[in-house]
Formats: C-alpha cells, sequence, structure tokens
C-alpha cells in the first residue's frame, strides 16, 4: 500500500496559516527534496487554489529564486487530485473528485505508484481523523504567531495518534524539520 505523508509549515505556537511564517530558501528546498518520492498530491479546494496557478506559472516563467524555481517544476510535474464538491475546473495533470472522501482515498492508497503528498488543512485533518495518514512532516518557523489557525483544532480524533519521530534537521533559516512515522 502507498504511504500517504502530510508536510506542513507551523510557527513555535502551532499556528498553520501560511502568510504566518517564514518563506525562506531552505523551506522550498526541505519541501523540493520531500517531493522527490511523490507520485500524487492531493489537495483540497483552498489548498489547491492557493498553489495552483501560483506554483505552475512560476515553473513556467522561472520567475522565482533558483530553489523556488526548482520547487516549482517538481511541483508542477507531478499529478494532483482535488477532493472538492464545489471546483469547476483544475488544471493540467489534476483531476477532481466530489464524493466518498474515505473510499476514494483508500482507493488511491491502494494503487501501485511513490508516496501520496497531502497539504492543507482541512483535508488533512480528515484523513488524520481517517488513520489514513502514514507520515507528518512539520517543519516548525522560528516565529510566534501569536493567533492564526492551528492545526487539528476542529478535528475529533477516534483515539489519541501517538508518533515516532525518525528524523530532525535544523536549517539555515532557523526552522526544524521534524519527521514522523505513526505508530
Amino acid at each position: 500500500m502507498r504511504k500517504v505523508i502530510y508536510g506542513i509549515n507551523l510557527t513555535t505556537d502551532g499556528c498553520c496559516d501560511h502568510t504566518k511564517g517564514n518563506g525562506t530558501a531552505d523551506i522550498h528546498e526541505y519541501f523540493t527534496a520531500l517531493m522527490k518520492d511523490v507520485d500524487l498530491i492531493v489537495y483540497g479546494r483552498k489548498t489547491y487554489e492557493l498553489m495552483v496557478p501560483y506554483w505552475p506559472d512560476v515553473a513556467k516563467s522561472q520567475s522565482g529564486t533558483k530553489l523556488e524555481n526548482e520547487f516549482a517544476e517538481t511541483f508542477d510535474a507531478i499529478d494532483k487530485i482535488v477532493f472538492s464538491k464545489s471546483l469547476e475546473s483544475a488544471d493540467g495533470n489534476t483531476r477532481i473528485i466530489r464524493e466518498n472522501l474515505a473510499e476514494e482515498f483508500l482507493k488511491l492508497k491502494q494503487q501501485t505508484g511513490k508516496k501520496i503528498s497531502i497539504g492543507g488543512v482541512d483535508l488533512p485533518s480528515q484523513l488524520i481523523a481517517l488513520d489514513l495518514v502514514d507520515e507528518f512532516h512539520f517543519v516548525i518557523h522560528p516565529v510566534i504567531a501569536g493567533e492564526g489557525r492551528r492545526l487539528l483544532a476542529d478535528t475529533q480524533l477516534r483515539d489519541r495518534l501517538n508518533l515516532k519521530l525518525v528524523q530532525s534537521k535544523v536549517l539555515e533559516s532557523g526552522a526544524v524539520a521534524l519527521h514522523y512515522l505513526k505508530q
């Protein structure tokens, strides 16, 4: 069965609002390396609309820094699925699934291929509650936001989820990348 990885940027006080962290080059480098083992990205509508068309446009125009361009190229080349009832259409190598999150996601896990990457907050929270996420990559930025959305704030887990730390890395910016496996 394919592994599902969840990567997200967080502030030291747990805020997962993408505008509250530091978008430094080493963060792009970290997530580009993470995507090398991925052949499918799954988002909900909100995260998809934050990422697309922004990153595909950067990949085409090469308008970012060297590391942003590398991330954009890696991201753009990977197939995507959006779980959404309201998204009208999707660009390029993206398809939309409108119903049966648990059933459809389990089918994706059972297909052959590399890892599946999920991102955002709402969809990953639902998948975590369904016990369908295998690995967690939390990048903790050296920022105290003092406000903002918190990860899993509105999620009811069936049981406590125990994780095992398998790697930690301090990035040049002072952010700390933590890699956990579900136990």
